[in-house]
């Protein structure tokens, strides 16, 4: 699967917005469907689209305050689309999210029913909509099952290795948590393993959440949320929607993440950039930023965006009034943050001349370039 991942744009360049994509699978059971609707109930000023084959797990409070707009898609009061979807219309409904009308910052989809996640994520990457970027492939395990789920689904295992993060769920349920992380961990390829209990994932660790004052004119799940809290609105199922430590929450366990911030005003050097990103470590989800190459291409800079062992480039000209520098975030989960940071600066160069072959690793992972590789860990 050798195609440009992304419809080309003028010279290659990113478009001004593109929405992450997340493929949410999971065995029947594992917490997915909770840990959509944390996202949903927590997505601050985030708006959320959501592709599922049945919403009716979606919980009822945010249905509740939903307006129908069709047979199979629903408007929630944080501008979350749920639609009902088959794999052939994928790409069809990936559009209608991704129009700027919509506002929304992160498309959910539950593999759940639709097709293998294998499938999924393939048909996500072969998208030519300009729009849309690859998110990941969250793979979500019940802890306390896992042995009984690995001998009846033994393709869990497959599904463990082509994932970018795995979120062992339920962990507060096993006798034995850290053997089922430990044993999560040997059948992943280099994947973020983080645990978590009620699905409770932080979400700026799968995307960028929009500040929440940023919503005008409509109420959010957090408003309808901030009374229920006062109120103790986890008691009863225990599968309340708090997972950030709010007020009367601090006691609950969700999964945060670790991140570094990286600035430099010295080039890096594309061999080093691209020996640190071929070897990046376990636990490291997202890269994010751009990137100043100096003489190997002073006249533009590279916007990077990396989730898992999904990479692209984004050559775009310096804007005239920014200082050149590099800036990037790297965001995961059990990560050396020191470690990180001095092996970027080992990829630092003051050298006045470019190197003449040294672009070619990073021209690889620009879309619609010619030698652009294939998503290598979906081919197989």
């Amino acid at each position: 699967m050798g195609n440009s991942l992304a419809h080309e744009t003028d010279g290659g360049r990113r478009p001004q917005q593109q929405i992450p994509v997340v493929v949410l699978a999971g065995f029947l059971g594992s917490g997915k469907t909770t840990l959509l609707n944390h996202l949903l109930h927590r997505s601050a000023g985030s708006r959320i689209g959501a592709i599922v084959n049945d919403f009716g797990a979606i919980e009822i409070d945010a249905l509740a305050v939903a307006g129908a707009l069709g047979d199979s898609t629903v408007s929630l009061g944080n501008g979350c689309l749920c639609c009902a979807v088959d794999a052939g219309e994928l790409d069809v409904y990936l559009g209608k999210l991704a129009a700027p009308a919509t506002g929304i910052d992160v498309i959910v989809i539950e593999a759940s029913g639709l097709a293998e996640p294998q499938e999924l994520v393939r048909m996500v990457l072969a998208s030519e909509h300009p729009g849309i970027v690859y998110g990941g492939l969250v793979e979500v395990v019940d802890a306390a099952e896992f042995d009984d789920t690995r001998a009846r689904h033994p393709e869990i295992d497959r599904h463990l290795a082509l994932a970018d993060l795995v979120v062992v769920n339920k962990l507060d349920r096993t006798a034995d948590p850290e053997r089922v992380l430990a044993l999560v961990g040997s059948l992943t390829d280099r994947a973020a393993v983080v645990p978590a209990t009620y699905g409770r994932v932080d979400p700026e660790f799968l995307f960028d959440c929009r500040p929440s004052e940023e919503r005008i004119g409509q109420l959010t799940f957090d408003d309808l949320h901030e009374h229920g809290d006062e109120q103790g609105d986890d008691q009863g199922d225990g599968h309340d929607t708090d997972g950030l430590g709010g007020s009367g929450h601090a006691g609950h366990l969700h999964t945060g993440y670790d991140s570094v911030s990286f600035v430099s005003d010295v080039p890096l050097d594309p061999r080093r950039l691209m020996r640190f990103l071929d070897s990046r470590p376990e636990g490291l989800y997202r890269i994010k930023g751009h990137v100043d190459l100096g003489p190997n291409d002073p006249r533009n800079r590279y916007t990077m965006h990396a989730v898992g062992r999904f990479l692209r480039f984004y050559p775009e000209p310096w804007p005239p009034a920014d200082e050149r520098r590099t800036q990037l975030v790297l965001i995961g989960s059990g990560i050396d943050t020191e470690a990180l940071g001095e092996e970027l600066k080992g990829c630092e160069s003051d050298a006045p001349h470019a190197d003449e072959h040294g672009m070619w690793g990073v021209l690889r992972y620009v879309q619609g370039s010619e030698d652009e590789p294939g998503p290598e860990p979906y081919d197989g």
